[in-house]
């Protein structure tokens, strides 16, 4: 196993976030922003480098039907900087605290993105008793990195080894005027805290994240106990993404998104009640905006799923064209 070098993550710009609170965990300041009412509640885990206000737009429709949830984890985001990278074990302990700090009530339907559903998904497998869903939107595969193309895996292992970098002023200008249209559809104040956090925090946060993925969080997910029977939805991301390609030759890409597709319908088909669902439009890292309507769909499906187990009456699901 490759040795662990653990970074501290910088603090985003502003000390307090621009929505939602700061939680005590275990000598911890957590983010968490809480919407709506009812249940069964739906928090969000985001990707590598992500943090929960980048979901708030689908949080926000979410929040009309159930209670909904943004987190960020320790070392992401508003939350308390510690030592990049963790370990699956030490962010779903932590999320579980969270929650019970927070007083949201179980069991919740989890929506993962990315690095966030291969911590879905350790959650379910440790708290299964808290968990009545999952969502996993494209999410990391412990065996993508083994059975992946051999030109990605020495990519991989020279990015890993490389220092992250220093921007220049220069560079910092650019990657503010570039990230600042991603957030034109959030509400002034959070755009431009989320700007400026992705042009100087988040890139350097999901390289971090990511050291440790493929062998240690891959093994966590190995070694723990079978999924809960819960409805599970898998959403695979076929769609062009900007950051993909721009790590990846052409050919190697279509490889990693065939293992990516083949790996999620065999999740999705190691629950009883698993389903497979791709995109063709979206891609990997804001599928959950360029196709709201489909996650939300997919939430709402869970939804209704939960509460037909449950006994409850059902809620009306989202409208396409809100």
């Amino acid at each position: 196993m490759r040795r662990k070098v653990s970074h501290a993550a910088p603090r985003t710009t502003a000390s307090r976030p621009p929505l939602g609170r700061l939680h005590d965990v275990s000598g911890r300041s957590l983010m968490l922003h809480r919407s709506g009412t009812g249940g069964p509640a739906v928090v969000f885990l985001p990707g590598a480098g992500m943090v929960g206000l980048d979901y708030l737009n689908i949080h926000d429709r979410t929040a009309e039907t159930t209670t909904s949830v943004l987190y960020d984890r320790a070392g992401t985001g508003w939350s308390t900087p510690v030592p990049l990278p963790r370990g699956a074990a030490d962010v779903t302990a932590e999320l579980h605290s969270l929650l019970g700090e927070a007083g949201v009530p179980g069991p919740y339907v989890l929506v993962g993105h990315s690095l966030g559903g291969a911590y879905a998904r350790h959650f379910a497998q440790h708290y299964p008793k808290d968990v009545a869903g999952l969502l996993l939107l494209d999410p990391f595969h412990e065996d993508l990195h083994g059975l992946g193309p051999q030109e990605a895996r020495e990519q991989l292992a020279r990015l890993h080894a490389a220092p992250v970098p220093e921007l220049t002023p220069e560079q910092l200008d650019q990657a503010r005027a570039q990230a600042a249209p991603l957030f034109a559809a959030w509400p002034a104040t959070v755009a431009e805290a989320l700007a400026e956090h992705h042009a100087t925090t988040a890139w350097r946060t999901g390289l971090y994240e990511d050291r440790n993925l493929y062998d240690e969080v891959a093994q966590e997910l190995r070694a723990a106990p079978a999924l809960p029977d819960v409805p599970m939805i898998v959403v695979t991301a076929r769609g062009h993404d900007d950051t993909q390609s721009h790590l990846w030759q052409d050919d190697v890409l279509r490889q990693i998104d065939t293992l990516k597709a083949a790996l999620h319908t065999r999740l999705a088909s190691s629950v009883p009640r698993g389903e497979h669902r791709t995109l063709h439009d979206a891609g990997h890292a804001w599928l959950h905006e360029e196709r709201q309507d489909a996650v939300l769909g997919a939430i709402d499906d869970l939804l209704g799923l939960v509460r037909r187990d449950q006994g409850e009456p059902l809620v009306p699901p989202h409208s396409t064209t809100h």
